[in-house]
């Protein structure tokens, strides 16, 4: 199938973020309808709805509301849920058989697990679902692909995903944040410190997604035995520093999504 009707319940910073890809990425404004009451305007001069459309039904819609407003939105939804809709859900902890119970009319339902930078067209994009055939998940991937790198879930590795590519941006901004305050704190002013770790982060980056060796070669290629990079380096793989302290955080978000799905069943 493809997506040539999508309503769009709730449009925050995330589900705000995808509209604003999929448009980047050369999807038609007409696609979609958006309800959310607390936007004024939307990218492309899209309509903003203060309420739920009264009729229709939709190729898709996203659940972009809170998780724990799920079980007041879903009955308004029904009359919108055809046997051809996909339901797209960003809702964090929220099962694929939730999300079946909620909306039983409905042909598929997927979770989707993106960040930030598919405003950008750049972000990891995880994706479980349920009732999809082989037709509709190359259609799904393929229309996902306009905001980053689609990748196939299965359920039971989606909480570590979540921390992984959804909370991994948070980590990651923390770690630049770390290097300018400490660069700060050793000399530097704090506008050139933010720059130049910006900027070396965002080369770094770039570098590892092209490059055909692992991320863990890579800094070992930068660091000559004895020379400067060696010494920043050993602090970081002293103990295994480093992979306690990600995966104990890794480990703290996987566990806090673990907790929001029981807590989504009720």
């Amino acid at each position: 199938m493809t997506y040539n009707s999508i309503l769009m319940v709730g449009c925050g910073n995330m589900a705000g973020a995808m509209l604003e890809g999929w448009l980047k990425g050369g999807v038609s404004p007409g696609t979609f309808t958006v309800m959310d009451p607390k936007r004024d305007s939307l990218p492309g001069d899209i309509p903003v709805l203060r309420d739920l459309p009264e009729e229709g039904t939709f190729d898709a819609i996203l659940l972009g509301v809170k998780p724990q407003m799920l079980a007041d939105v879903a009955p308004q939804l029904q009359k919108l849920t055809g046997p051809n809709t996909t339901i797209l859900s960003i809702l964090a902890g929220v099962q694929l058989d939730t999300l079946a119970a909620n909306f039983p009319e409905a042909k598929a339902n997927v979770r989707v697990m993106p960040n930030l930078a598919v405003s950008l067209g750049k972000a990891p994009v995880a994706l479980a679902e349920a009732g999809l055939d082989e037709g509709g998940r190359n259609d799904l991937y393929e229309f996902m692909a306009h905001l980053g790198t689609p990748s196939w879930v299965g359920e039971d590795q989606f909480d570590l995903v979540t921390a992984l590519a959804g909370s991994g941006p948070g980590f990651v901004y923390r770690f630049i944040d770390a290097l300018k305050v400490a660069a700060t704190e050793l000399g530097l002013e704090e506008d050139q410190a933010r720059e130049l770790a910006i900027a070396m982060t965002e080369g770094a980056s770039a570098l590892a997604s092209q490059s055909e060796h692992d991320p863990g070669k890579l800094a070992d290629m930068v660091a000559s035995p004895g020379g400067v990079t060696r010494k920043g380096l050993d602090v970081l793989d002293k103990d295994d520093a480093m992979v306690r302290l990600m995966t104990d955080c890794l480990r703290a978000a996987r566990d806090r999504s673990m907790e929001m799905a029981r807590e989504a069943r009720g």
